[in-house]
């Protein structure tokens, strides 16, 4: 049964289906396009009974548009009604805890009940560009400096710093201070053991990058089940995977869609980001020995065919991992793809018409 926190299977899926969106920009096209798409795809995925829709925020790349999640957020809440929106996620050493306090305290003004804070303690960009927006060298991702961030920023959703805190008269507005209690459900996020035992030992829902981190996937999820502590928030573990899945109407087109975004990956990860490829364009690219080996490894982690096959492949992936939930991404080029492969997924576990 779904609840804040705990999503609900529909049709034939063995877990709640969720999405996972980086607002990606395709070379030929615009970020205001992205943006249009992000609203179409939020509309189509409450309307075939996906649980929730997520943005992530990353920094001067390029290739997506999803540098602000919160005011994305806001816009996707102003055009749907049901499905839950959130970050996948924030990025909690960039910014001040009261900041993303007030954020989402608004967000969840606006859209009460819908939504999501999920927070991870990567910076979501390189060194230079984490420096440029914390406007220090001193990037603080140690052990000690997450944990402490995260219970200030818990403090202030719930605006409760105890007597003679430094915040103790500091209120988040929008927050408890003006009525009701009312905040979004916080998640930990990670593609590591890190953040995994971090929210087991605090009894938090746990979202594991699953698509960019495969091999770390099922130590992670065992880490964060054995560290699990039941909280106020959870009595038993809650995890989710985010997970590249792409279908279309036949193999080779699925092959040709996520093909660009492989290539993509791969100029990011070899210093030149920059605008998803077209199908076109990756097909046309010169790959060397050493670059093909990268993109095949990429694809090895890719669930991608007709609508048949993504299912079958999602649910093996659910099955070998145990996952709760799974959030589908689909990082290529075109729109309409990603708009197409996600109504396929629908229409294969016979999701609802919601």
């Amino acid at each position: 049964m779904s609840d804040a926190i705990r999503g609900e299977a529909h049709g034939t899926a063995p877990v709640a289906l969720s999405v996972l969106d980086l607002v990606t920009v395709g070379s030929g096209r615009t970020a205001s396009q992205a943006l249009a798409t992000s609203v179409e795809i939020s509309r189509l995925a409450e309307r075939r009974g996906y649980h929730r829709h997520w943005v992530a925020e990353h920094h001067s790349m390029p290739g997506v548009a999803s540098s602000s999640p919160a005011v994305i957020l806001a816009h996707l809440a102003a055009h749907t009604r049901r499905i839950r929106l959130g970050s996948g996620g924030v990025m909690l050493p960039n910014h001040a805890p009261l900041v993303i306090a007030e954020q989402f305290g608004t967000l969840e003004a606006l859209a009460p009940g819908r939504i999501d804070l999920g927070l991870g303690r990567a910076p979501g960009t390189d060194g230079a560009t984490a420096a440029a927006l914390r406007r220090t060298d001193t990037l603080n991702e140690g052990a000690d400096d997450f944990p402490e961030q995260l219970a200030e920023l818990t403090r202030f959703l719930d605006d409760d710093f105890p007597d003679g805190h430094r915040y103790a008269r500091i209120h988040a507005v929008p927050g408890p201070v003006q009525g009701p209690p009312g905040r979004p459900p916080v998640w930990l996020l990670g593609s590591s053991g890190f953040s995994a035992r971090l929210a087991g030992l605090l009894g938090l829902p746990f979202a594991f990058a699953h698509h960019f981190s495969a091999r770390n996937t099922i130590p992670a999820l065992d880490l964060y089940r054995d560290s699990f502590r039941p909280s106020a928030v959870l009595d038993a573990p809650y995890a989710l995977i985010g997970v590249g899945a792409l279908a279309a109407d036949e193999a080779a087109e699925a092959h040709r869609q996520v093909l660009t975004g492989a290539l993509s990956m791969l100029r990011l990860r070899t210093g030149r980001p920059g605008l998803i490829p077209t199908p076109e364009e990756a097909e046309a690219y010169g790959f060397s020995a050493a670059e093909r080996e990268f993109v095949d490894g990429w694809l090895a982690n890719v669930v991608y065919g007709t609508a048949d096959e993504v299912r079958e492949g999602l649910d093996a992936l659910q099955k070998r991992t145990g996952a709760d939930e799974l959030m589908i991404t689909a990082n290529v080029h075109g729109g309409e793809a990603r708009l197409r492969s996600y109504e396929l997924i629908a229409d294969a576990y016979g999701l609802p018409e919601l």
